[in-house]
């Protein structure tokens, strides 16, 4: 397994020139609620019979977890060092020869240890327990809410015509705040219309005054194409030939 992985790149050996400074390393520890929690959790770890604890080899546990606190320079808690003291003070009571008068009335000096320890094992497995069960109904609740119902009978208001007609003449003031001017391109050139009537007439043949005008184009074309022969007329590009009164008119470029 590797033992970092770099870039995406697995790396197996440590480099050479690796330096790691002494406060660079971070060990995350198991949480203890107290002293009795860590006896409790080192009893566990190795299978122990709570009745018949080896308290040689708790004691040395217990201590190398208090020792690794302090390298790591983690704030100990008093009671931690005052069930130091106690097993330590259990370990030499049993390391120590007793008369043989004495050991009859003596008890175990780990009665007391013991019977604290079964007391926090019961009050943590109800903990537990309780921390298991539903928090639906223990600590939440739903809440329901009926809504009564209303019936409320209401008529329909009576509207005046003349009220009508006012905001009526409101909404249409407010449309006219609204409006804008456009202008927009003329769909008919006038300049676009001479040139057009200029390549319908030459100066060899006269040219029937209404054959200019395409009745197709509606009113407003034969306006423009009128206005178009007019200002040929001023610019003296064409002229207009009638033999007698009322007789057709004809076209005929200069």
């Amino acid at each position: 397994m590797p033992f970092a992985v770099v870039q995406g790149q697995p790396q197996y050996n440590l480099p050479k020139d690796l330096y790691i400074p002494p406060d660079a390393l971070e060990v995350f520890l198991d949480a203890f609620e107290g002293p009795l929690d860590l006896l409790l959790y080192l009893i566990r770890r190795q299978n122990l019979d709570i009745l018949d604890i080896p308290i040689a080899d708790i004691t040395k546990q217990y201590m190398e977890y208090i020792e690794l606190m302090q390298d790591l320079r983690l704030e100990l808690a008093a009671e931690y060092l005052v069930m130091a003291a106690m097993l330590a003070e259990i370990k030499s009571r049993m390391l120590l020869p007793r008369p043989p008068a004495d050991e009859e009335e003596e008890h175990d000096p780990r009665a007391e240890l013991i019977r604290r320890l079964q007391e926090y094992e019961r009050f943590k497995q109800a903990a537990e327990d309780i921390e298991a069960l539903p928090q639906l109904g223990r600590d939440v609740f739903p809440v329901v809410v009926e809504v009564p119902h209303k019936h409320i009978d209401q008529d329909p208001p009576e509207v005046d015509l003349k009220e009508v007609l006012l905001a009526l003449k409101d909404v249409l003031h407010r449309a006219d705040m609204f409006s804008s001017h456009h202008v927009a391109r003329e769909p008919l050139s006038l300049r676009e219309r001479m040139s057009r009537v200029l390549e319908s007439v030459n100066a060899e043949r006269f040219t029937q005054f209404t054959d200019l005008f395409d009745i197709s184009e509606g009113r407003q074309g034969v306006v423009v194409t009128f206005m178009a022969v007019l200002e040929l007329i001023k610019q003296q590009l064409i002229e207009l030939v009638q033999a007698e009164s009322f007789a057709p008119i004809h076209v005929k470029a200069r």
